[in-house]
């Protein structure tokens, strides 16, 4: 396919608040390792509003608003230390703040880190809102929010960019420059790999040139819940991510590395027990039920999402993270949770055959009760469009043939391959659906795809039995296909190979980074594909994630029509939205 490419300048953004000149000063700059892993407590000291404001999770008449505090300057991320704060906050109809619509003040403490999160209920639906902090003589950053496009009986426009695997180490976060440059979002929409684990040694994750230039911190492998605080901490100095949050309110879920690699219900590979050999001579890595429960209460007081408990409860195990958030009569969107409960990934053949536990009914990649609740919203679903939020590749993504390689095996037992059962009942869910068509917006493969979703494979080259489609977005950082297969040629090849072998796969780049821009309207779902440049250069010749200057560009756009279940295109880029949200000023 051919791919268009608008090439768009944007200069690096400043943030002027709450301790952000350290904060920008270590994004740009080439400081010492010691320099660097000194950065989450200086931005604490630099201001009490040092790690930025954000907004979160928002339905028709509710929107959640986050910050973290520094009452003092020993009150530093995963520090244990400070007294309990009063945080006052403020929600207005004007940028100004003339017009003040809600108002109050909660309280936190070390025991959450300092953060804070408050929902402000009974607004208006469709509407833009401006947002801020007060505590300790100082006033926070202010933040732009709006409420969802959902109102009985109304067609709003729908548009939101989706993202996933931003490794610090990895690169400068210039996609989520791009993201905050933005006028059209109606959300961000995260699915997953906000931060990574990995320390500074051998475990270091990203160009080794940037070694010593964006470092990890704490700068070992993250295991407690003081170590996974601080990292939140160490991303939400980031200038750009700053803005992307301050700008757009964000609906998130995580995927393995907010805990460790390739995760499931009872441990992960990247994590040993404390008396492994492995670990001989190193910190030792201990329970990982302690680790994942340090990880995820990090998460959850770091990361602009309601707290689970109590909200949108439906049947689950452990503690559910799952939820889903309507637009009109136009589209849901279903966030899906695959880490907590999925079974220990198996590998894709055994004995020479194909392994059968892939097929394994027994085996599950979300708990039944979340199966369920997902199969139910897509069979009864109201409106034009279905969206599914999922951290792993849904499609089914067969191995291209090579010495030892059986017909028939997937590529990888981590995504939706692994756990057939389940896919399977994902799919007939899909192909009984009457209603809304499915779109699966996904992230964690580095890479940029469009499939479509064949209940028979076999039949697929003849008749096209897709029943849904899945747009996948390239990574902030995280190394692709370019990076771990060696260079352009090799990852051009993996381009042409893998939808050869898998013709539902119907675009397949493994070179750009960036973000995925998607806008739903009643006849059509369009998919905009912008990649981080350098002088223009998505990744061909250089490696734009080093250039502290890049800019964001369009690279290709393809669309499912209404009815269809297929992939079309490429169609011309994104034009301005239908409406806009509303302004609550008089």
């Amino acid at each position: 396919m051919l791919a268009m490419v608008t090439e768009t300048s944007l200069s690096r953004r400043t943030v002027l608040k709450g301790g952000a000149a350290a904060a920008a000063a270590l994004a740009l700059s080439s400081f010492t390792p010691e320099r660097v892993r000194a950065a989450v407590a200086e931005t604490a000291r630099s201001g009490v509003f040092g790690f930025g404001v954000a907004s979160g999770d928002p339905t028709a008449t509710e929107v959640l608003l986050w910050t973290r505090v520094t009452p003092t300057p020993d009150a530093v991320p995963g520090s244990g230390v400070g007294l309990p704060t009063a945080v006052g906050w403020e929600l207005a109809a004007d940028e100004g703040f003339a017009q003040v619509v809600a108002s109050g003040t909660t309280t936190t403490d070390a025991g959450r880190d300092h953060t804070v999160k408050v929902v402000v209920s009974g607004l208006d639906p469709y509407t833009r809102w401006w947002y801020r902090f007060t505590a300790g003589g100082e006033t926070s950053p202010v933040g732009r929010t709006q409420t969802a496009p959902d109102e009985p009986g109304m067609t709003h426009a729908l548009r939101l960019a989706f993202v996933s695997c931003s490794n610090w180490t990895g690169g400068y976060f210039t996609a989520y420059r791009g993201i905050a440059a933005r006028d059209d979002l109606d959300l961000v929409l995260h699915l997953g790999d906000y931060l990574y684990e990995y320390g500074n040694g051998e475990d270091r994750y990203g160009p080794a040139a940037l070694a010593g230039v964006r470092d990890h911190q704490p700068p070992v492998e993250a295991l407690s819940l003081a170590d996974y605080r601080v990292r939140h901490a160490l991303y939400k100095t980031d200038p750009d991510l700053q803005a992307a949050h301050q700008r757009h309110p964000w609906t998130v879920v995580f995927d393995d590395h907010e805990t460790a690699n390739d995760a499931w219900s009872g441990g992960a590979e990247d994590h040993e027990d404390a008396d492994d050999p492995d670990t001989a001579g190193v910190r030792p890595e201990g329970d990982f039920a302690a680790r994942r429960a340090g990880a995820l209460q990090a998460y959850r007081e770091w990361m602009p999402i309601r707290e689970p408990e109590g909200w949108q409860p439906q049947p689950h195990q452990g503690t559910q993270f799952f939820r889903r958030f309507t637009f009109g009569d136009l589209a849901e969107l279903s966030v899906v949770e695959t880490r907590q409960h999925r079974s220990q990934q198996v590998p894709t053949t055994v004995g020479g055959a194909l392994n059968p536990a892939l097929a394994d009914p027994a085996r599950h990649l979300v708990e039944p009760e979340q199966r369920d609740w997902l199969t139910r919203g897509l069979t009864g679903g109201r409106t034009s469009w279905h969206l599914i939020g999922s951290q792993t590749l849904f499609a089914r993504v067969l191995a291209t043939p090579a010495p030892g390689v059986l017909a028939g095996q997937v590529a990888n037992s981590d995504p939706w391959d692994g756990y057939q059962a389940d896919q399977q009942a994902v799919l007939a869910a899909m192909a009984g659906s009457t209603g809304a068509d499915p779109v699966v917006l996904t992230g964690d493969v580095h890479s940029s795809w469009a499939s479509e979703l064949p209940t028979d494979h076999a039949r697929y080259p003849v008749d096209r039995n897709s029943v849904g489609v899945e747009f996948v977005c390239p990574s902030v950082t995280s190394d692709g296909p370019k990076e771990a297969l060696g260079g352009t040629a090799a990852a051009e090849a993996v381009a042409v190979a893998v939808p050869a072998a898998n013709p539902w796969v119907r675009y397949l780049d493994g070179i750009g980074h960036g973000f995925v821009v998607l806008d739903v309207t009643p006849e059509r779902v369009q998919a905009d594909w912008w990649f981080i440049r350098s002088g223009g250069d998505k990744g061909l010749l250089l490696d734009p994630r080093l250039d502290p200057q890049a800019t964001v560009g369009h690279e290709t756009s393809l669309v499912t029509l209404r009815g269809s279940r297929q992939v079309s295109g490429p169609v011309p880029p994104l034009g301005p939205r239908s409406d806009s949200p509303r302004s609550a000023a008089r």
